[in-house]
């Protein structure tokens, strides 16, 4: 029966050592997310998988905030972030520096998850949506692409931590990352 390590055993960076340590060419955009819990869910996945960067825009809240703080454990000291009023800013500004800039949506034309395949020595920016209301339609007009999760159930959508696991590990995946 295999052993469950210890902490100690993971062998995990520290702070100083994340901050300096070549990150996945990939950066989360937060479009409007209400949940406090979700946006540190999503630092904590950024951490895991050495996010570049993280995009807090509209009303998502920023750190620090002890519901952030509360999932995110940690990971808003690590995660390299920052706050734009108009998500639409920040995808121009991406664009502009050659980043391939992606809805995560249900939409005409979007791309399934799995036939996605992310270009090697490429920089990719992932925009998730409002818990309600998905990512604006403005945004999505921006968007280079629109990527979507198929579902198969009777729900519409999926929590937009839950979300931005998959399209993260789906992304280290195919990049060979890991």
């Amino acid at each position: 029966m295999p052993r469950k390590l210890k902490n100690s055993e993971l062998d995990r960076k520290t702070e100083a050592d994340f901050k300096t340590a070549t990150k996945t060419p990939l950066i989360i955009i937060l479009d409007n997310i209400r949940s406090l819990n979700n946006i540190g869910s999503v630092f904590r996945s950024s951490d895991a998988f050495l996010i570049q960067k993280i995009y807090l825009c509209g009303i998502t809240a920023q750190p620090p905030h002890k519901d952030i703080q509360k999932t995110a454990l940690g990971a808003t000291n690590t995660v390299d972030w920052e706050y734009a009023e108009k998500t639409e800013d920040i995808v121009k500004k991406l664009q502009a520096k050659n980043v391939k800039v992606c809805a995560i949506e249900q939409a005409e034309n979007s791309k399934k998850l799995s036939d996605f395949q992310p270009q090697q020595n490429e920089t990719y920016a992932f925009i998730l949506g409002n818990e309600v209301k998905g990512v604006q339609q403005s945004v999505v007009d921006l968007a280079d692409e629109v990527l979507e999760i198929p579902q198969l159930g009777t729900k519409h959508s999926l929590n937009i931590s839950v979300t931005t696991g998959i399209c993260i590990w789906d992304f280290v995946q195919k990049t060979n990352i890991v």
